[in-house]
């Protein structure tokens, strides 16, 4: 199998932003050794949320197994889903944002 390395079209805040989601999500369950820390996790769920890369080429770049880089995945993509308002909130809130600009707010 070949290797490679590609640039990633994110920001580091980003990152930042996802490893810490990840880091106080450990801290809160009692996590105890990960293959990756939370910096390296969250990079491998942006590659894959990002390029669309399968789980096998995820594992052998990051040097984990397929089923970890599926949890790997999972598990923060249902941080950040949690994180983000319901479809309700979202439309209100729009809603909101639109009247106060035609009224002039």
């Amino acid at each position: 199998m070949l290797f490679y390395r590609a640039a990633l079209p994110l920001s580091s805040r980003t990152l930042t932003f996802a490893a810490g989601i990840i880091r106080r999500h450990r801290a809160t369950i009692g996590s105890g050794w990960r293959k990756l820390n939370p910096g390296k996790q969250a990079f491998l769920v942006l590659v894959y949320l990002r390029k669309g890369e399968t789980f096998a080429e995820l594992a052998a770049g990051f040097g984990v197994g397929t089923a970890t880089a599926w949890r790997y995945v999972n598990e923060t993509v249902a941080l950040l889903a949690a994180r983000a308002p319901r479809l309700r909130k979202a439309v209100r809130d729009a809603k909101i944002a639109a009247e106060q600009r035609s009224d002039g707010r």
